[in-house]
């Protein structure tokens, strides 16, 4: 839908440089307001576009690194994203009528297709998911950046503005994940299915504020990314790990309340789209820059501003839903990009999620009107969170006081009114009722893409380990991708659909145990006893306050203690210090596996403490290669 800003090359640079972006932008926004002004925007038009991220793996459901080597066999409308297992497709604009989505839909499967079929060449897949379910902590790393001048240098800007602390990611779900890391990588681990709206100027503020408001119940019946390393967290987590993993807010800042730059709002729009675009240019530093035109210079001789400044500052900055500038042969244009949308399931499930939130902001335009006045700002940012981490099990604080859950909202209201907007723009009936139909299906029966994974995972719950499980789900989601179907007529996964147990005890992360009894040096060593007695285990790893490994105690050491007359009774028991065998030989999680072995072989040793820059995450010991072997010796004999 015309030039992008997200795509424009920006690079970091000194302070003169940046002084004199600023200064561009600044006279952007002047130009901006003086098109206002103008009436310069083309209006009494509707235009839908969108752009698919995807993840790319390999023979193990694993991530593969190989975007750029995919790339220069696909050329457009195919570009990188910020890992090396990422890639994005941008799609057609076009009007919003008669056979558009289905029109999408055949387009967008033909992206999807020819991307897979050349990844296939190479050996690797295409999955579309919200968050990859196999993505393990070692995959997300520096050296994954895609090595373009624009991704280092937002890397670093950001590192800047944080002074140099690390990201942090927090969420809390069922379970909690609590990680930090050196780089703005952590954002690579979701995807999206971004959709844009074209709106005229006049109208924008009402229509954005719609979309606001909106946002929650098209949430929660999109939800589909509740897993990331292998923790269960919300329905969708691409939510608080996308605004976390591009935090610029420094920790020692905490009095101050800044705003995140991945952010759903702070109030309504009042007036117009340059209320959004003044406050993050006041709220948000330059990250980025470039040499860009005059925009003044293009205004005065009859031409259209390119706003270089302003579309590559705005592409820093990521709310929800986010206003965009563009041009279309020539004329300016202004569309609301709603970045909600989590990738997949399917092609048919993203062409249904876009035209229910196309449908339900045009039809809550209609039947609502101005919805500032009808529902605090404060209880449509509480709805979209609750969306985000309930899914359809959700309630909201609706219109007019009003409380209702997700689910009847969507069945009772949001779908007649979405049938209604998109009957508005003339799309074609059979196409409102084809797509609109999924929605309905699937938030009747509650089987989002979330709840298809966490159903499948609950299904192997006593079967492989939990590699083999979450391979079994990534595995069966491209079989069902292929399959057309969408995700509310998915069988669930099997583990067999893993592709074998040699693809998931490649690497130690794969199959180490992280839930620790650990103890502290200064401990006594009762305390280990009872560890032992109490959890079956022969190993008890020793750590300090600040989770560093210092040592480990094995069974041995326990009963060698005793032969040598010990009575724990009488005698004084020593601590900890006293007996553990200090600086143990460990491993990194991505230590391969047969590296593992051998290093056991070599140490004589029946365990390994598995550690991060010294901190302790997780343990395989003799038990985990004796499943190993197992497997292996089955294998054999059947083979035999």
């Amino acid at each position: 839908m015309g030039e992008r800003g997200e795509n424009a090359a920006g690079v970091h640079v000194g302070p003169e440089e940046t002084r004199a972006f600023t200064k561009a932008l600044l006279r952007d926004l002047r130009a901006f307001e003086a098109m206002l002004e103008g009436e310069l925007f083309e209006s009494g038009v509707r235009r839908i576009g969108a752009e698919q991220e995807m993840f790319l793996v390999n023979e193990g459901w694993r991530p593969a690194p190989v975007a750029l080597e995919l790339l220069d066999r696909l050329g457009e409308p195919y570009t990188t994203e910020l890992a090396l297992y990422n890639l994005e497709a941008n799609l057609s604009p076009r009007l919003l009528e008669g056979t558009c989505f289905s029109e999408l839909e055949s387009e967008l499967a033909a992206v999807v297709d020819r991307a897979r079929s050349a990844a296939r060449d190479i050996g690797a897949e295409v999955v579309l998911t919200g968050i990859l379910p196999t993505l393990l902590r070692s995959d997300v790393t520096i050296d994954n950046i895609t090595p373009r001048e624009r991704y280092y240098a937002l890397n670093e800007a950001l590192t800047k503005l944080r002074g140099g602390e690390p990201h942090r990611l927090r969420i809390e779900g069922i379970d909690e994940l609590h990680i930090e890391d050196d780089s703005v990588i952590l954002e690579s681990c979701n995807t999206s299915f971004q959709v844009h709206l074209q709106v005229g100027a006049a109208e924008f503020a009402k229509v954005y504020n719609v979309a606001q408001v909106v946002a929650a119940p098209v949430m929660a019946a999109a939800v589909n990314s509740p897993i990331l390393f292998g923790k269960n967290l919300w329905e969708e987590t691409r939510i608080a790990l996308f605004q976390q993993s591009v935090d610029a807010r420094s920790g020692t800042l905490h009095v101050r309340e800044l705003s995140p730059r991945v952010r759903f709002g702070d109030g309504w729009l009042r007036e117009s789209v340059i209320e959004l675009f003044q406050e993050d240019v006041a709220r948000f530093r330059v990250l980025l820059a470039i040499e860009v035109d005059d925009p003044m210079e293009a205004l005065r001789t009859g031409g259209t501003p390119k706003l270089q400044a302003l579309q590559l500052h705005n592409s820093t900055v990521y709310r929800w839903n986010r206003p965009c500038y563009g041009i279309t042969d020539g004329t300016p244009h202004l569309r609301i990009e709603c970045r909600v949308l989590p990738a997949g399931p399917s092609v048919l499930d993203e062409v249904a999620n876009a035209a229910f939130w196309s449908g339900l902001v045009l039809g809550s335009l209609e039947e609502y009107g101005d919805v500032s006045s009808r529902i605090d700002f404060a209880d449509a940012k509480a709805n979209f969170l609750a969306s985000a981490r309930h899914g359809l099990e959700a309630g909201f604080r609706w219109l007019d006081g009003r409380t209702v859950g997700a689910r009847r909202l969507i069945l009772e209201e949001a779908l007649p009114l979405a049938r209604s907007g998109l009957a508005s723009t003339g799309v074609r009936p059979e196409d409102i009722e084809r797509y609109l139909d999924v929605i309905e299906r699937r938030v009747d029966s509650g089987s989002t893409g979330a709840r298809w994974v966490m159903r499948s995972l609950g299904g192997m719950k006593s079967q492989g380990t939990k590699a083999e499980r979450l391979a079994a789900v990534t595995a069966a989601m491209i079989a069902r991708q292929c399959s057309e179907l969408p995700c509310h007529e998915w069988d669930d996964a099997d583990i067999s659909e893993a592709g074998g147990w040699r693809l998931n005890y490649l690497k130690v992360e794969q199959f180490m145990t992280t839930s620790l009894f650990t103890v502290h040096e200064e401990e006594l060593v009762d305390m280990v006893a009872f560890l032992m007695d109490r959890e079956q285990i022969h190993h008890v790893l020793v750590e300090d306050d600040s989770h560093s490994l210092v040592g480990l105690v094995s069974y041995r050491s326990v009963v060698r203690l005793m032969a040598e007359g010990l009575n724990p009774s009488t005698d004084e028991v020593p601590a900890v210090k006293n007996i553990m065998e200090r600086d143990p030989v460990s491993v990194a999680p991505d230590t391969p596996t047969l590296e593992a072995i051998d290093l056991m072989r070599q140490n004589n040793v029946t365990c390994l403490p598995v550690v991060v820059e010294g901190k302790l995450v997780g343990i395989v010991s003799e038990s985990d290669f004796m499943s190993i072997a197992y497997k292996l010796l089955t294998n054999q004999l059947g083979s035999d």
